[in-house]
């Protein structure tokens, strides 16, 4: 039977043989997409290399500083602060310019405070410094998720959001790292250089492998504003479990050193700094909760996830060694799952406006860890640990409740 020949459209170059013609290639679905997702990581993990160097050393800095408890954790804070009264003004940014150019300064901007956190000897000189630094880094991650999300086909986005979550991961924990381990915690400062370092080769890196987003993938002129976003109780649902999680996990991990630090446990910085290894867990629960939020849906996923955070705050109040690692893990687990499952589900609902969507999630994101710092310190002078915890299991309704609305939103 004779095959019929389909008609080529108008404007179409010849094809030998009479075949149709190859159409071209998607430039993120060639193996340029694995450069691209290489690069992307890189940036990540690099940006988030800087924000958490001081934690571990967070007893060391009180002591060399002669300064309270709440006063050096600040030099955690303030960049968590900066990143969030930045992810506004780069969001906007991200739907209207090229994002290039923006991840040049951010890169250039981070490293040279980074080398200024490793000159000074002045406690708010480090503070301030640090609040630059989180100013700058949403260049580096905020408009990076908004190209992912108006670049990449949408049945890859719960994937790559699972593994951009994953850099976050290492990235935390290579700061942590560096900061209290691998340089010695009285030589923190060599942290900052080498963070400084990575950073400009990463984003050197990224800017390579990162296409020109492709046309079609250009921001729409009659873009989403923050208004409408706010109005839209699903997206707020998502921001505000953000919030709340990070609230748990930031305080958690911030305060563990002064917890592990006293008795019944007496560990020196670099016995606390190697618990956060436990953080791997998280490269690992990006891409698998991405995977099962395919599978069963954001809502149950966030609900799941939820429910190992609180297992997990239960097994950290425990005067043992062995509960606390696995507590952390468990925490690491719950949050990681919460945190990939939440963006996939943003994303998957956003048609334009990704870039002042993915703003107001971080937005929401750093003021709940900044309000979780600064809530659990006080917490901590007052209650101690257990404290801490009883805070953390009142925010854990925030993202029991995000499941169960995004749930019901799934079955309609």
């Amino acid at each position: 039977m004779e095959r019929r020949r389909t008609p080529k459209a108008a404007g179409s170059p010849p094809s030998p043989q009479g075949r149709r013609p190859i159409p071209h290639p998607d430039p993120i679905a060639t193996p340029n997409y694995l450069r691209l997702q290489a690069g992307v990581f890189a940036l990540v993990s690099a940006a988030f290399l800087n924000i958490y160097i001081t934690q571990p050393v967070l007893p060391v800095l009180q002591q060399e500083f002669a300064a309270d408890m709440i006063r050096v954790s600040l030099t955690v804070s303030a960049v968590i602060l900066g990143i969030a009264l930045a992810n506004l003004p780069f969001g906007y940014l991200s739907d209207r310019w090229p994002i290039h150019p923006m991840i040049l300064t951010g890169g250039v901007v981070v490293a040279l405070a980074g080398g200024v956190c490793a000159w000074t000897h002045s406690l708010w000189v480090l503070i301030g410094t640090r609040f630059i630094q989180g100013l700058f880094i949403p260049s580096l991650t905020t408009c990076l998720a908004a190209y992912l999300a108006k670049t990449l086909p949408g049945h890859r986005l719960n994937v790559v959001m699972g593994a951009y979550v994953s850099a976050t991961v290492l990235g935390g924990l290579g700061g942590r790292l560096l900061g209290g381990w691998l340089h010695p915690p009285l030589h923190w400062r060599y942290a900052f250089v080498s963070a400084a370092v990575v950073t400009l080769l990463a984003t050197v890196a990224a800017l390579w492998a990162m296409p020109a987003a492709p046309r079609q993938a250009a921001p729409a002129r009659q873009s989403i504003g923050f208004p409408t976003l706010l109005r839209s109780w699903p997206l707020v649902r998502l921001f505000c479990c953000a919030a709340g999680s990070f609230a748990i996990f930031s305080s958690i991990f911030n305060y563990l050193p002064f917890r592990l630090a006293g008795p019944p446990f007496g560990f020196a910085t670099e016995q606390t700094t190697l618990l956060y290894l436990v953080y791997v867990v998280g490269i690992f629960m990006g891409p698998i909760a991405g995977r099962i939020s395919n599978r069963l849906g954001g809502g149950l996923t966030l609900i799941a996830g939820a429910a190992v955070l609180g297992s997990a705050l239960v097994l950290v109040a425990l005067p043992s060694v062995a509960a606390v690692v696995a507590g952390l893990l468990a925490v690491c687990a719950g949050f990681f799952t919460i945190h990939a499952a939440a963006v996939g589900a943003l994303n998957r609902r956003l048609t334009s406006g990704q870039g002042r969507a993915n703003a107001l999630y971080v937005l929401f994101y750093y003021t709940g860890g900044w309000i979780g710092i600064t809530g659990a310190g006080l917490a901590y002078q007052r209650g101690g640990w257990p404290a801490v915890l009883l805070m953390g299991g009142g925010l854990l309704t925030i993202p029991i409740l995000a499941g169960l609305g995004e749930h019901r939103g799934e079955r309609r």
